[in-house]
C-alpha cells in the first residue's frame, strides 16, 4: 500500500506518467515510420513534462519555481534541436509550445480550457501535431487523424470524472454521461479504422488491441470511480500501443 501511495505521489501526480505516455505514443509512430531517434524522444518528453507542469501549477504558490524549471527545460529543448535537427523543427516546436501556453495561462483573459466543449479537441490537436508534424519530415495526415480522434476520446472520461466540479460546459454536462461515452466510442472507432487502413499490419494490430481495451475502460467510466481509474488506467492507454508492439517482438524461444 505504501508503494502505491509513493507511485501515486511521485509518478502520477508529478506529471511523469502523462508525459511518459505521451512520449510512448509518439515513439509508436516513430517506429511505424522507421524514424526513431533518441534525441527526438528526449525532446518530446521534456516538452510534455514541462507543459503539463505549467498547466498543473497555474495560480499555485510554487508557480514561480515551476516557471524557472520550464525556462531551463525550454533552453535544453532548444539545444537539443540545434544539435540534432534543423530550423524547421525549431519552428514546429515553437508552434506547439505556443499552443500549450494558450491552453491554460492565467495571464490570458480567456484561455482554451474555459471555452465550452473545445478543450477535448484542443488536447487532441496538440498531441496529434506532435505525432504527425513535429517528429516527421513532412506532415502525415493519417497519423494526425488517428492521434486526434484517439486522444480526444481519452479526454472525455476525464470530463466525466470532473463533471461535478467543472466550471465550464463539457460534454457530460451538456449531453449526459451515456451520450458522451457514445461519442467517445465513435472517435475510437474512427481512429481504429484509419489505423487499419494506413498503418503497417503489426502496428494496426496492436492499435486494435489498444482500442478494444479503450472501449472497455470508456464503458466503465463513471463519476464515482476512484481517481486512479482515470489518472492511471485511462491515462496509460496512450502508451499501450508501443508497449504491446514491444511485447509482440519479444522472442520467447
Amino acid at each position: 500500500m505504501q508503494t502505491l501511495k509513493l507511485l501515486k505521489k511521485y509518478v502520477v501526480e508529478s506529471q511523469i506518467l502523462v508525459a511518459l505516455m505521451g512520449t510512448l505514443f509518439a515513439v509508436f509512430f516513430m517506429y511505424e515510420q522507421n524514424i526513431f531517434r533518441f534525441p527526438t524522444v528526449v525532446l518530446i518528453y521534456i516538452t510534455y513534462f514541462s507543459g503539463y507542469l505549467y498547466t498543473k501549477y497555474q495560480k499555485h504558490r510554487l508557480f514561480n519555481k515551476i516557471l524557472i524549471i520550464n525556462v531551463i527545460f525550454g533552453i535544453a529543448s532548444m539545444i537539443l534541436i540545434f544539435l540534432n535537427h534543423n530550423e524547421i523543427r525549431i519552428f514546429k516546436w515553437l508552434v506547439i509550445v505556443v499552443l500549450g501556453l494558450l491552453y491554460n495561462s492565467s495571464f490570458l483573459d480567456s484561455f482554451v480550457r474555459k471555452i465550452p466543449l473545445f478543450k477535448v479537441f484542443y488536447v487532441g490537436l496538440t498531441w496529434a501535431l506532435i505525432n504527425s508534424w513535429l517528429i516527421l519530415p513532412e506532415f502525415h495526415f493519417s497519423i494526425f487523424l488517428i492521434s486526434l480522434f484517439f486522444i480526444t476520446a481519452l479526454v472525455l472520461p476525464f470530463d466525466i470524472r470532473d463533471m461535478d466540479v467543472d466550471d465550464v460546459v463539457t460534454f457530460p454536462r451538456l449531453i449526459g454521461v451515456q451520450n458522451t461515452k457514445y461519442f467517445a466510442y465513435v472517435l475510437v472507432f474512427a481512429s481504429l479504422m484509419i489505423a487499419i487502413f494506413f498503418l503497417n499490419t503489426d502496428f494496426a494490430f496492436v492499435f486494435f488491441l489498444t482500442s478494444t481495451l479503450t472501449f472497455i475502460l470508456i464503458y466503465f467510466s463513471e463519476n464515482s470511480n476512484r481517481e486512479s481509474y482515470f489518472s492511471f488506467w485511462v491515462e496509460s492507454l496512450s502508451g499501450l500501443p508501443l508497449i504491446l508492439y514491444w511485447l509482440t517482438k519479444i522472442d520467447l524461444k
